[in-house]
């Protein structure tokens, strides 16, 4: 893997073309689970130069033009870990409908049958061989200053899911299963609506 770089930002990227590629990795950080309360405070995005931006919002400031441009581009594949909470965090506080989209952890479901483990610490460790270490999982994302430790974690995020969709793709592939993944990966933006409608667990227009 060519070298690394990280650049932080806030509130925007400084330009939508300093995205290179055709596909992107992203990931969010939120005060909690709970994002009709809890805000996004850091949305992380690793493009196809290997580079990895952070972009921590200010309480309230998401107009983002720049970073909205990219992920409104329907060309640019936009690749997750699960990717139905990051789908509905983007919607919620920037407005924009994610489309296009891998999520690794549904690929993961869909390919490896013989585990019920699809984090994405077990398929970096088994695919990759790389530990990847949680512990600022639960820090607090809307500090003012995002910390190194912190930054650090938020980059591992993205950085291997690029490599990882390549795995899990060839996965699907043998086990035929590529065609319903796909499925899967484009009913997702509809899957964010009805979540923000709170048409969910406790109200899922699927049960009887």
């Amino acid at each position: 893997m060519q070298e690394i770089k990280i650049l932080f930002h806030k509130n925007d990227l400084p330009s939508a073309d300093i995205i290179v590629g055709k596909s992107i990795a992203i990931d969010t950080e939120t005060m909690g689970l709970e994002l009709s309360r809890d805000r996004l405070c850091l949305l992380q995005l690793k493009d196809e130069s290997n580079t990895i931006h952070l972009i921590q919002f200010e309480r309230g400031k998401y107009n983002c033009p720049n970073l909205k441009q990219v992920l409104k581009n329907k060309e640019i594949n936009k690749i997750f870990h699960y990717a139905r909470f990051d789908v509905l965090a983007i919607y919620t506080y920037l407005g924009v409908l994610c489309e296009n989209i891998f999520c690794t952890k549904i690929a993961s479901k869909l390919a490896r049958t013989y585990t019920n483990k699809h984090g994405l610490k077990e398929l970096c460790k088994e695919f990759l061989n790389v530990e990847l270490q949680k512990e600022q999982q639960s820090s607090n994302w809307g500090a003012s200053e995002i910390n190194n430790k912190q930054q650090a974690y938020a980059a591992d995020d993205v950085l291997y899911l690029h490599e990882l969709k390549e795995k899990l793709t060839t996965m699907l592939k043998q086990e035929n299963r590529l065609s319903i993944a796909m499925s899967c990966f484009n009913f997702l933006p509809t899957r964010a609506v009805l979540d923000a409608l709170r048409f969910n667990e406790d109200n899922d227009i699927f049960k009887h």
